[in-house]
């Protein structure tokens, strides 16, 4: 197989609800979108959903654009590869830049699917039809607030419910949640924003019967990480910590985890997540698909690889509608009662909308 052609789109869409996490406030998200064209014709799509500032990681949307534009592209261009997992090994001599590989990653795996007539989620291994979906929710303004949230989406049937906390924002609002929803699958996620020294607020969270406590220190800080989930009884996940596999090695040499959190985007693209996931699986460590709130292009390769059977624990793969008043592809990631149903046409399983795509985008750019 072989790339022709590539293009890059920014594309800019709004948010139906605010987002807060303890870092910043998002109300609409600009994520850019991959196309890979081999030489019949056919396209792939990719979705490098990075931030558009440095607080989730380094990588932002103008760094992922210029890694793609002047190294990534380039990279896959006229090469020619039999399977996706070759294509990581065009770029090999970049570091780092994880959400801008993703993008282009991504895309090679539908492109190469699609070809070959298959649903992504086959193509990856998947086993399972349907994926059990959770929702993440912002820290809201009060905690009345955030209850009406909670309910909302308990409502909608969504079996587990993940907080955003930050210090001052923690022990009391996890209380009135578990308070009102004592049998909910319920766990919180810091984003790094803890010290070694707010330990304390952490272990309180002890009581309430949470699935794990995710992310609570620094990425790089997996000692820190260790000896809290030595303290602790609720299971640690990680999140951010683990960009490469060998982040993997030493989190589970060092004890710092007992649940992870595989991102696509965070870890390069799906060659990388999949073998995240089998090593993971091969330790006996749960894992789960984390999201960037991505549109249905990243969306719909979350759900493919979610079908992977070490992925026990619900994924962030909740409906479109959550995030989007429209998606870019059709039909959107719909949720039934907390259930994904994964596609089974071929590659992404879904129809991209190049209609609305090309009315949300403020840059183009095309090799």
């Amino acid at each position: 197989m072989k790339i022709t052609a590539a293009r890059l789109h920014r594309v800019r869409m709004p948010l139906v609800h605010a987002f807060r996490t303890s870092s910043h406030r998002k109300t609409h998200l600009d994520h850019i979108l991959v196309e890979l064209e081999d030489a019949s014709g056919a396209v792939g799509w990719g979705e490098i959903a990075s931030p558009s500032d440095p607080y989730y990681a380094p990588e932002t949307v103008e760094t992922c654009w210029q890694i793609a534009e002047h190294y990534l592209l380039p990279a896959v261009l006229g090469q020619t590869w039999e399977r996706p997992e070759q294509v990581p090994q065009l770029w090999a001599k970049v570091r780092g830049n994880q959400f801008a590989k993703a993008g282009v990653d991504v895309a090679a795996w539908v492109l190469w699917s699609s070809v070959r007539g298959v649903p992504l989620a086959e193509a990856l291994g998947g086993t399972r039809t349907e994926v059990i979906a959770g929702v993440s929710l912002g820290i809201e303004p009060t905690i009345d607030d955030l209850l009406a949230e909670v309910e909302r989406q308990v409502a909608a049937g969504y079996p587990r419910v993940k907080l955003k906390i930050a210090p001052g924002w923690d022990v009391e609002p996890v209380r009135a949640v578990r308070a009102a929803y004592p049998q909910l699958d319920l766990h919180v996620d810091a984003n790094g924003i803890y010290s070694a020294e707010q330990s304390d607020r952490l272990r309180a969270l002890d009581e309430f019967g949470l699935t794990m406590v995710e992310q609570p220190f620094a990425p790089r800080d997996l000692l820190a990480h260790a000896r809290l989930q030595q303290a602790m009884t609720t299971p640690i996940c990680l999140d951010e910590s683990i960009e490469t596999l060998d982040d993997l090695e030493t989190a589970l040499a060092v004890e710092a985890l007992k649940v992870l959190n595989i991102k696509v985007s965070r870890m390069g693209g799906l060659t990388a997540a999949r073998a995240a996931h089998d090593r993971a699986q091969q330790a006996g460590i749960p894992v789960w698909c984390g999201g960037m709130h991505e549109f249905g292009i990243g969306r719909a390769a979350n759900v493919a690889i979610s079908s992977l059977p070490g992925f026990s624990l619900p994924s962030d793969v909740s409906a479109s509608e959550k995030y989007y008043a429209q998606d870019v592809i059709t039909p959107a990631v719909t949720a039934a009662r907390g259930v994904v149903q994964v596609p089974t046409g071929t590659g992404l399983g879904h129809t991209v909308d190049a209609e609305l795509i090309a009315a949300n985008t403020v840059a183009t750019l095309s090799l």
